[in-house]
């Protein structure tokens, strides 16, 4: 697997989402980006980590941290940086912190009937405020369109579909996302998704996770998630948690 490509699974992974109806509504554990935005005027700050086994190869992130600002009501600033270690063969072959990524959320429509609620997303990764070893040969771009529909009063359906360009690869990549959320208990809330990306002229990779979050409070939640791949070699198993939490006048 080569540097692209390891580079694009570590991304992929650290700004995701639960698409849970919660007092705070989060862009993790989960790959399928919210429709949802930040409130106006709130700070909204998604942290944790993660490891994935890719064959002979372990990624370790550290610390992903995704800051989000609701700007206005339709429109939210973010703010991403990871802190990752890639080893092949128990040997460090990169290390230090990923791209820094900056975006926007804009929100498009809210549900109505059978209308879904759609949010664009869109970032860029900014390759000199990277370590050396994650350095890309160019900026790298990605958008999505994020949808969700509420199903009942305890569960929903959210998908992305979108495309992105590593920064090292000047063909598009696609990805598709599809989450199914629970709400078990008014803290308690759940998932099991199906994800994937493709190369221009190469098959799709597929996988799946599920997970779970717990609400502290209004401002503050808990995550954990795990998963694998379903198309075989692209990936043996990933595990993260994290905690999210808002800051409010």
């Amino acid at each position: 697997m080569n540097k692209s490509k390891i580079l694009l699974l570590i991304i992929f992974f650290s700004y995701t989402q639960i698409i849970l109806s919660q007092k705070i509504e989060t862009d993790r554990p989960d790959q399928t980006e919210a429709s949802s935005l930040v409130p106006s005027k709130i700070l909204q700050i998604e942290t944790g980590a993660f490891v994935e086994s890719l064959g002979a190869i372990d990624a370790v992130t550290y610390n992903t941290t995704l800051i989000r600002y609701g700007l206005l009501e339709n429109l939210e600033l973010r703010l991403g940086f990871d802190n990752a270690e890639v080893k092949l063969n128990s040997n460090t072959v990169a290390s230090g912190f990923l791209p820094l990524l900056l975006g926007v959320k804009i929100g498009v429509t809210e549900e109505k009937g059978v209308l879904p609620e759609i949010a664009f997303i869109g970032h860029v990764n900014i390759p000199f405020l990277a370590s050396s070893d994650f350095k890309t040969k160019s900026t790298g771009t990605d958008f999505r369109f994020s949808l969700s529909h509420t199903l009942s009063e305890k569960s929903n359906l959210g998908y992305n579909i979108g495309m992105a360009w590593d920064g090292d690869i000047t063909t598009a990549i696609y990805v598709y996302t599809v989450a199914y959320g629970y709400s078990f208990a008014d803290k308690l809330g759940g998932y099991v998704e199906i994800y994937g990306d493709a190369y221009e002229d190469n098959s799709f990779n597929h996988l799946w996770d599920v997970g779970l979050t717990y609400l502290i409070n209004e401002n503050i939640q808990l995550d954990i998630s795990g998963g694998t791949g379903i198309t075989k070699d692209i990936q043996d198993l990933f595990l993260s948690a994290g905690i999210s939490f808002r800051i409010t006048k």
